[in-house]
This record gives C-alpha cells, sequence and structure tokens, in this order.
C-alpha cells in the first residue's frame, strides 16, 4: 500500500501543540495509508505521545527550537526564525519528496509568506487562500479568496477564479466548475470598480463557466461551486456565515434545555453535522507547489483529524491539480 506522508507543525496554535498531535495520531487510526512528520519541541511533542497508542514507524518527530507566533511581523518570521517549528516544516515540504502536505495552525500571514518562499509553484502566481462551505443543495463551495488578499486586482481574481476551478475539477471531480463573483447584487451593473472590471474580464474568460453576480446571501445556497472575492469581503462572507450558524444552533440547545425537549437536540446534531465548519477542515492554500492547509487557530483534536483527512484526499488527487511536474 502506498503511504502518505504529511507534514504537520504542531506549534503556534491558540490551543497549544498536545491537540494537534492527538488530532494527528486520531487520523492515523482512521487512515491506514497515511504517516505524519510533526515539527514542533521534541520534548512536548514525545510526552504527548506517551499516552496515545500508535504505530511508531508512521510517526517522524522533527525538533524546532522555535515558534512563530501571531505577534510575529510574517515576512521577518519566515526570514529570521529559521530553526522555528513552521520554517523548518515549509523546508522540509519543499525540499523532501516524501512529505506530501503540510498542515499549520499558526500564523496565516506567515504560512501565506513561507509557502511561497520555500514551495512555490511552477508558474509563479499570488497564493490565496479557499475555504470550503456546505451548500444548500448538496455538496461544497470554494471560497477564494478568504482573507490573504485583502487589495487586489481584477487580473488576480480573475486567477483566484482559475485556481478555484483547477481546485473543484480536481479535489470534487466537478467537470466545469461554476464562478460566481462576489457582489451587492445579481445584475451586471452592480458593485464596486473592482467588482465591475472583474465581472468584464471573467465574461471573456473562455475556459471558466463564469455565471455571473452572487449575493452574500447566496454564498451557501449552491448557485456556484467557486465564489470569487477579495479577502477582506471573502473573509466577512465565510466569517458572518458562521457566526450566525453558531448563533442558530446555540439558540436551539438553550431552547431544547428551557422546553426539556431531547428530541430538538437530534436537530442540533443534523446541523452540527453540516454547518460546523471546524468538521470541513482548514482554509486551503491556492497557488503553491503541494497541498497546504491552514487550520483554525482554535483547532482542536477533532478538526485536526478532519484537515488531515482533507489533505490527504488533495494529496491523492495533486496529479490533476497541481501537475506532476509542480511537485
Amino acid at each position: 500500500m502506498s503511504q502518505y506522508k504529511i507534514a504537520i507543525d504542531v506549534m503556534g496554535s491558540d490551543n497549544g501543540p498536545a491537540l494537534l498531535v492527538e488530532g494527528a495520531v486520531k487520523a492515523l487510526s482512521l487512515h491506514d495509508d497515511l504517516a505524519i512528520a510533526l515539527f514542533g519541541d521534541a520534548a512536548v511533542i514525545k510526552s504527548t505521545l506517551e499516552h496515545l497508542d500508535y504505530d511508531k514507524t508512521r510517526v517522524e518527530i522533527i525538533h524546532a527550537a522555535d515558534v512563530v507566533t501571531n505577534y510575529d511581523n510574517p515576512m521577518e518570521a519566515i526570514f529570521y526564525k529559521r530553526e522555528s517549528s513552521l520554517v523548518k516544516a515549509l523546508e522540509a515540504l519543499g525540499t523532501r519528496d516524501d512529505l506530501v502536505g503540510l498542515i499549520n495552525a499558526g500564523s496565516t500571514g506567515a504560512l501565506l509568506a513561507g509557502s511561497l518562499r520555500y514551495v512555490p509553484a511552477k508558474e509563479l502566481k499570488r497564493p490565496a487562500l479557499a475555504a470550503i462551505l456546505p451548500a444548500e443543495v448538496g455538496g461544497f463551495t470554494c471560497l477564494v479568496d478568504t482573507g490573504a488578499n485583502i487589495d487586489c486586482t481584477a487580473e488576480q481574481l480573475v486567477e483566484f477564479a482559475h485556481m478555484g476551478s483547477d481546485f473543484m475539477k480536481s479535489t470534487y471531480h466537478i467537470e466545469s466548475p461554476r464562478i460566481g463573483l462576489l457582489s451587492n447584487g445579481v445584475e451586471e451593473t452592480k458593485g464596486n470598480k473592482l467588482v465591475k472590471a472583474t465581472h468584464a474580464l471573467l465574461k471573456e474568460e473562455k475556459d471558466l463557466n463564469f455565471v455571473g453576480n452572487i449575493e452574500g446571501n447566496r454564498a451557501l445556497s449552491g448557485d456556484c461551486d467557486v465564489l470569487v472575492a477579495e479577502g477582506f469581503a471573502g473573509n466577512q462572507v465565510f466569517k458572518n456565515s458562521e457566526g450566525i450558524a453558531r448563533r442558530i444552533i446555540t439558540d436551539i440547545v438553550k431552547y431544547a434545555k428551557k422546553t426539556g425537549n431531547p428530541e430538538i437536540m437530534k436537530l442540533v446534531g443534523h446541523l452540527m453535522s453540516i454547518y460546523d465548519f471546524n468538521s470541513l477542515g482548514g482554509g486551503i492554500i491556492l497557488g503553491v507547489g503541494k497541498p497546504i492547509i491552514k487550520a483554525r487557530g482554535s483547532a482542536n483534536a477533532d478538526s485536526i483529524t478532519n484537515t488531515a483527512a482533507m489533505l490527504l484526499n488533495m494529496v491523492k488527487n495533486q496529479d490533476l491539480f497541481y501537475g506532476k511536474d509542480d511537485r
């Protein structure tokens, strides 16, 4: 059986390294073809592993004496914190053929900067951060960008559309992904200058299945397979969708406790299976040479397990998305 080894930077998250190690080990038990390389404080990693049951032949530990934090300047951290777990993981991903992907739950800015430096695509692109959202009609919508690029040009948004389309083709096997452009109205005349300019360019792209403008309240509708936005607006759509879903589920739980009706909790379980964004994995960095996923800073063990499953799926389809020459 082929074995896929993924790198996991266990440092820099909000909840500490132990939960990330636990989630990674749980992923091993669920996927026989998975192996992991854990980057971080070796003493902490080993201390956590002592209490877990796992196949030691499928776990590699790479010690890192430093940590990139969310308080660090991303570019400075990548250039000067060479002994950090993030830099070591990225450098290893870029140079080792046996490492096929990376998960990190720390600084998004540093991960993006480091990905471009150590794991560039064959054709240099501006990396974008994509999120996978549940669609009302079933399946998923790829929202890109969700915060990596705040100030964009129309040409860059078109490139994001191509990257999102390629991702949905390879990972979800959609033959001709429908591309939507986030706007404040479905009419072609709606939107700011950037949206209008991007709309005009997307209409001319023969290789894209552009279906027009999509309003924010239709982001989860399934009207498109890829929803394109500049990072500020895309981040707001993602965070608002997550926040509203959490609020509604919380209110239902409160109502269930107030009425003493345990049957309502079945509905909660159903909604959590759809709208627990942690269960969908993390943010996918598009435009780099190997699969890289940014897990949530607040990631728990289960979300790391789910993120590993997402990454494994991407790896198995990477010939389609990244191309053999880009590895």
